[in-house]
């Protein structure tokens, strides 16, 4: 199931790197560098964080409009994330330390991405739902983390449901529903039972419940990277002890 899962994540990826490539093409011809687009990625997820504290502080409760501009911005910025690899790629400008960087700047701007949720749900009293974004973003980190310590110690640990990419779409694409979600529904929208009290559903739901899905997810997928790479080191350890 495992092996399925990455053979489609294989194929996607390579579709979308035939629908990128012409423009990957462009950016080299422009003379941008890799460390240059992963740079541009970083600023856009800086401008995330920025629409998410300017929505806490000016937009009321009720306005997802932020919310919504915030997700176009992070789908924008996450093709970035993606572009830098392939300039790198088809301008044959791979280095050791462009790779550090690519990965010590989507972490840093994960890290930023998600202060900017957290800043919101808090401002706009979502305070359950600003703790599942903080575990989120606990548990987005420790899928990088655990993968970056077995590699160090020499064995591969990429799998899981939740890598970067699932993660910036799921976050993007429901941020901009929510956003839309407003629009059509009215951003106080409330859904009730007969009754029970409290409300069901609301607007910033199309948000919120996806988060809180992550703050699940991110989590087992770094636990099952920690069984992974412990089964590898041990199958490594085997191995060496006999030869």
């Amino acid at each position: 199931m495992d092996s399925q899962a990455r053979s489609l994540r294989t194929d996607l990826q390579l579709g979308i790197y035939k629908i990128i490539d012409p423009f990957v093409k462009l950016l080299i011809k422009l003379g941008l560098t890799p460390n240059a687009v992963t740079t541009i990625g970083f600023v856009l997820n800086l401008g995330v964080a920025v629409i998410f504290v300017i929505g806490a502080e000016e937009g009321n409760r009720g306005e997802l409009s932020y919310v919504g501009w915030a997700g176009g911005l992070i789908l924008f910025a996450g093709l970035f994330d993606m572009l830098d690899g392939q300039v790198a790629r088809l301008g044959n400008m791979k280095s050791i330390f462009g790779a550090l960087y690519d990965s010590v700047l989507d972490r840093y701007s994960e890290l930023i991405m998600f202060l900017g949720i957290c800043y919101y749900l808090v401002a706009h009293h979502y305070f359950i739902s600003s703790i599942a974004a903080f575990v989120a973003m606990i548990g987005s980190l420790m899928v990088s983390y655990v993968r970056a310590r077995a590699e160090g110690l020499g064995v591969e640990c990429k799998g899981g449901l939740m890598q970067r990419p699932e993660r910036v779409v799921t976050i993007g694409l429901c941020a901009i529903g929510c956003g839309l979600g407003s629009i059509y529904l009215g951003g106080d929208y409330k859904m009730y039972i007969p009754g029970f009290k409290y409300h069901v559903f609301e607007t910033i739901t199309i948000f919120t419940l996806p988060i809180v899905v992550l703050a699940f997810l991110t989590n087992i997928t770094a636990v099952n990277r920690l069984i992974e790479a412990k089964q590898a080191l041990m199958e490594k350890e085997k191995n060496d002890n006999t030869n």
